[in-house]
């Protein structure tokens, strides 16, 4: 098992996310959240705020 750093600061409703492969960031509210990876992937995230429960859908590249 290899070593991993994820930090993660939050600016009002934006969070930028610093890890081991780059920088992402993300914007949203409790319910919504829009991800961009370090790697690049994109993925909208849906939430049940005092649930724990979560979807998560990823966003293709349109052609």
């Amino acid at each position: 098992m290899g070593w991993n750093y994820r930090k993660s600061m939050k600016m009002g409703p934006f969070r930028l996310n610093l890890s081991k492969s780059g920088v992402g960031h993300s914007v949203g509210g409790r319910g919504a959240r829009y991800t961009r990876t370090a790697r690049g992937r994109r993925e909208m995230t849906f939430r049940i705020p005092g649930t724990g429960l979560s979807w998560r859908r990823p966003l293709r590249r349109r052609r």
